[in-house]
């Protein structure tokens, strides 16, 4: 069977950075009892607290180039947290592959977990397109990434 690796707050474990969870989506529960769900936090498997301070990819910078060593993610303290995200990108890499996850639904607008979005870097509350730094990885490496607002068409990927 293949699997999902999903981000753990869209199942309402309160791992994001406020220490809260996103949502719980009820098509999820099905795949959980179903055995496909592989829950997992790269930025709490790096080593990141929670809560603990925003964080968001450097304005002009994206995913790829980071993952390339090229750009930064930093907190609202001006921390350097780039190599803390790029190992949750790694580490969430690793999960999917050893659990033989074939798409990730991962919660967006997130500096790891965006697939449409990400905050534009300035901490201002403004989104630009682009992805954050797991979801860049997962794509590299052949995993279909989605939104938490694209469950519907997850679905129709595992049902097609």
């Amino acid at each position: 069977m293949r699997r999902i690796l999903v981000s753990a707050c869209l199942l309402g474990e309160p791992v994001r950075y406020n220490g809260t969870a996103r949502a719980d989506l009820p098509l999820l529960q099905r795949w959980r009892a179903e055995g496909r769900v592989v829950v997992f936090c790269p930025e709490c498997a790096a080593g990141l607290p929670v809560p603990r301070p925003a964080a968001e990819i450097a304005p002009g910078d994206d995913a790829d180039a980071i993952l390339d060593g090229i750009g930064r993610v930093h907190d609202i303290d001006g921390n350097d947290l780039t190599a803390v995200f790029r190992d949750g990108a790694h580490r969430a890499l690793a999960v999917a592959q050893a659990h033989g996850c074939a798409w990730a639904l991962l919660t967006d607008r997130s500096p790891s977990c965006g697939s449409r979005f990400v905050h534009g870097g300035n901490f201002d509350g403004t989104l630009r397109h682009g992805i954050g730094l797991t979801a860049a990885l997962l794509r590299r490496h052949g995993i279909r990434v989605f939104a938490e607002t694209e469950i519907a068409e997850l679905a129709a990927a595992i049902d097609g």
